[in-house]
C-alpha cells in the first residue's frame, strides 16, 4: 500500500509523459487523476492506521547505493509526520489534477501538463518518505526540477521561461549548503541513515568543527547548512526572490507548488530532523529569527501588490514564516498544525483566484475587477472561507474558528510561552503580521468582488462561473478550511499529542513552548483576533466604503509605499550584487578570455596561419614558366653555395 502511494504518480506521469500522442487529452487527465486519487485514499487509511496508534515501521523496497561499507537502501519510513504529509501531498494534489481538467482543456499540451503534475507529487512524496537523507535529496531535487518543468510551462513566454530559471538558481543556493550538511552529517556520524544519525546526537554535544582555524559546535553547523536547504525551498527571507516571480506558471501549479506542497518540504524537513536541530539552541534561535522576519516581511509586500495570484504567494511566505518559527521555539506539531491547515486554506484561495481569473478572460491585476461578486457567486463564497481561515477567524478560549484560527493561534501561543527573547521577537512581529494578512486579504476581497466594475463592458459581460469539474474539487478544500483546525487540533497540539506523534519529533524537556501556550493569558489567546478585525474593517473602509482614499494613501505614504511596492528592493539589490557582475564577468571572459586568448592562439590562430601561408604558397603559382625557371635557378644557387660553404 506505501509502495503504491508513492510510485502511482511516477507511472502516470511516465504514461502521459510518453504516451500523451496516442492517449489524447483526455486518456492523460483520466489515468494521472486515477492514480493520484487512489493514492490520496490509500493515504488517508495510513493516515488513521499510522496517528492512530503513533506507531512507525519501516519499509524495505531495494538496496540502492553500494560502494564498500558505504551502504543504504531505498526504504520508507512511515510513521505520523509522514502519515501527515502523505495526506496533504495526495488530497491537494488530487484536488489540483481534477481542478486542471476545466482549467487547461484550452492547452494544447494538456498530456505534458499532467505528466508534469503527477512527477511532482511522486518527488514530493519520495522526500517525505525518505529514511536518509541522500533519498530526501534526491526528492528535493526531483521537486526543484518538476517545479522548474513547471513554472516554465509555457514556454512561450519569455517571462515565464525567467521565473523557471530564477526559481532554480534560487533554489540551488540553498540547495548547496543542504547538501553541504549532507556531507558534514556523513562526516560525523559516519552514516546518512536517518535513525543512525537521530541515536548519535547526544554523544555530539561537545563535538566541535575546526574552519579556518576556529572552532565551531559541530551540530550547529550541520543543523544550519540544512536549514540553508530549508531557506531555499520554503523562500524565507533573502532566498524568497523566486516565489512570486513563480506566479507566471498556470493557476493549478501555483495552488500545488506554493500552497502546499513544495514550499512546505523546508518546514517538513526541520521537523523531521528535531532531534539534530533540538541539540543546538544558537540553530533554534537562528530558524526562529528567519521564521518570524519573513512573516513579517512578506506580509508588508502583500499590502500593495496589485496581481492577485502573487498577494496570495506573499501571503504564503508569510504564513511559512509562521511555521517555522513554531519549530524554532521546539513547537514542531504546531509547525506541522499550520502546515496542514494552511494546505487547505490557500489552495482554496490559489484555485479560487484561478477560478477569478478564468471569469476575467485571464486578467489578474485586481485594479481591473471589482463588482463580481453577484456575477461568480460561489468563488466569492469559496474566497471568503479561504481568506476567514487565513485570517484565523474564531472565538478565542473554544474551538469554534476556521482552520486558520486553531492553528495560527497555538503557533502565536508558543513563540509567547518559549519565554526567550527571540520567542518574544516572533510572538509580537506574528501579531503585527496576522494584522496586516487581514488588511490585504480583506483588500483583495474588497477591490476583486465589490465596488463597480472596473474592467471594459465586454469583459464584464463574459464574466461567469466556473464549470462543476473546478468548483467541485473545492468542496474538499473547503471542509478543510472550515473544519480541520478543530477536527485535528486534538491530536496534533492536544491531548492526544504524545499518541498522535508517537516518536516522530523529539522535544526535549528544557523546552516547553507547547506546552506553555495552552496557558498562555487570555490577551494572548485573543490579540490575533483583535488585530485581525481591526485590519479587516480597515480594509473594508478604504477599499469598500471610500475607494478614492487609496490612491492618496499611496500617495502620501510616499517611499515607504513604493518601497513595499517594489518588494523592498530586493530584486534590484541582488541584480546590482549578483546578476550584473555575474554578466560583466561572462562577458570579459568570452570576449577576452575565450575569444581574445583561447580562440585567437588556438583554433582561430592556428586557422588564420594556415589562411596567410596557403595565400603566400599560393603567390609562387603565377603560371609563367620564366617564373618557375627563376626560382629553380635560385635553388641551384642555394644548394652550390651552401654545398662549397659547408664543405
Amino acid at each position: 500500500m506505501e509502495a503504491a502511494i508513492v510510485f502511482l504518480p511516477l507511472l502516470g506521469a511516465i504514461i502521459a509523459g510518453f504516451f500523451g500522442k496516442v492517449l489524447r487529452d483526455l486518456g492523460a487527465q483520466v489515468i494521472t487523476c486515477l492514480f493520484i486519487v487512489i493514492a490520496a485514499i490509500l493515504s488517508w487509511i495510513v493516515f488513521f492506521r499510522v496517528t492512530g496508534s503513533g506507531s512507525s515501521e519501516t519499509i524495505t523496497l531495494f538496496t540502492w547505493v553500494a560502494s564498500g561499507d558505504f551502504v543504504f537502501d531505498w526504504a520508507l519510513r512511515i510513521d505520523s509526520l509522514t502519515a501527515v504529509m502523505l495526506i496533504v501531498v495526495t488530497t491537494v494534489s488530487a484536488v489540483v489534477h481534477i481542478y486542471s481538467i476545466g482549467y487547461m482543456h484550452h492547452d494544447p499540451a494538456v498530456p505534458r501538463f499532467f505528466a508534469y503534475l503527477s512527477f511532482f507529487t511522486f518527488a514530493m512524496l519520495t522526500l517525505v518518505t525518505a529514511d536518509n537523507l541522500v533519498q530526501m535529496f534526491f526528492g528535493w531535487e526531483g521537486v526543484g526540477v518538476a517545479s522548474y518543468l513547471l513554472i516554465g510551462f509555457w514556454f512561450h513566454k519569455p517571462s515565464a521561461c525567467a521565473a523557471a530559471i530564477k526559481a532554480f538558481l534560487v533554489n540551488r543556493v540553498g540547495d548547496f549548503g543542504f547538501a553541504l550538511g549532507i556531507f558534514a552529517m556523513f562526516v560525523l556520524t559516519g552514516s546518512v541513515q536517518l535513525d543512525v544519525i537521530f541515536d548519535a546526537m547526544p554523544s555530539l554535544t561537545e563535538t566541535t568543527l575546526v574552519f579556518l582555524g576556529m572552532e565551531f559546535d559541530a551540530i550547529t553547523v550541520v543543523a544550519l547548512l540544512l536549514f540553508m536547504g530549508a531557506m531555499g525551498k520554503s523562500a524565507q527571507l533573502g532566498l524568497h526572490t523566486w516565489l512570486p516571480d513563480a506566479m507566471e506558471g498556470p493557476t493549478p501549479v501555483s495552488a500545488l507548488i506554493h500552497a502546499a506542497t513544495m514550499v512546505t518540504a523546508g518546514v517538513f524537513m526541520v521537523c523531521r530532523l528535531s532531534p539534530v536541530f533540538e541539540y543546538s539552541e544558537t540553530a533554534l534561535m537562528v530558524v526562529t529569527i528567519v521564521g518570524a522576519s519573513t512573516a513579517f516581511f512578506a506580509a508588508t509586500i502583500g499590502l500593495t501588490q496589485t496581481d492577485i495570484k502573487r498577494v496570495i504567494a506573499y501571503s504564503t511566505c508569510s504564513q511559512l514564516g509562521y511555521m517555522f518559527f513554531a519549530a524554532g521555539v521546539s513547537a514542531y506539531p504546531a509547525a506541522m498544525f499550520h502546515l496542514t491547515t494552511h494546505a487547505f486554506f490557500k489552495a482554496l484561495l490559489f484555485l479560487g483566484a484561478g477560478s477569478v481569473i478564468h471569469a476575467m478572460s485571464d486578467e489578474q491585476d485586481m485594479r481591473r475587477m471589482g463588482g463580481l461578486a453577484k456575477m461568480i457567486p460561489l468563488t466569492y463564497a469559496f474566497m471568503w472561507i479561504g481568506s476567514l481561515a487565513l485570517m484565523g477567524f474564531g472565538i478565542p478560549g473554544t474551538h469554534i474558528g476556521f482552520a486558520g484560527f486553531h492553528s495560527k493561534d497555538i503557533v502565536l501561543e508558543a513563540a509567547y510561552g518559549a519565554h526567550t527573547w527571540f520567542g518574544q521577537y516572533a510572538f509580537w512581529l506574528g501579531i503585527i503580521a496576522a494584522f496586516m494578512t487581514a488588511f490585504y486579504s480583506g483588500r483583495l476581497l474588497f477591490m476583486t468582488f465589490h465596488g463597480d466594475p472596473r474592467c471594459d463592458e465586454k469583459t464584464f459581460a463574459h464574466v461567469h462561473e466556473s464549470p462543476a469539474v473546478m468548483w467541485a474539487p473545492l468542496v474538499i478544500l473547503v471542509l478543510g478550511s472550515l473544519f480541520a483546525g478543530a477536527f485535528f487540533y486534538g491530536g496534533f497540539v492536544g491531548h492526544d499529542m504524545s499518541t498522535f506523534w508517537g516518536n516522530s519529533i523529539l522535544i526535549l524537556d528544557e523546552h516547553k513552548a507547547l506546552e506553555n501556550a495552552h496557558h498562555s493569558p487570555f490577551w494572548v489567546k485573543s490579540a490575533p483576533l483583535v488585530v485581525g478585525l481591526i485590519g479587516l474593517g480597515l480594509s473594508y473602509l478604504i477599499y469598500c466604503k471610500s475607494p478614492a482614499t487609496a490612491p492618496r494613501i499611496a500617495e502620501r505614504l510616499g517611499g515607504i509605499y513604493r518601497f513595499s511596492l517594489n518588494k523592498w528592493y530586493f530584486d534590484e539589490l541582488y541584480d546590482a550584487i549578483f546578476v550584473k557582475p555575474a554578466f560583466a564577468l561572462g562577458r570579459m571572459f568570452w570576449k577576452k578570455g575565450d575569444q581574445g586568448t583561447i580562440d585567437h592562439f588556438g583554433p582561430d590562430g592556428i586557422s588564420g596561419a594556415t589562411v596567410k601561408v596557403s595565400k603566400g604558397a599560393s603567390l609562387l603559382q603565377t603560371g609563367y614558366v620564366y617564373h618557375y625557371a627563376f626560382a629553380m635557378l635560385i635553388g641551384v644557387v642555394a644548394f652550390v653555395s651552401w654545398y662549397v660553404f659547408a664543405g
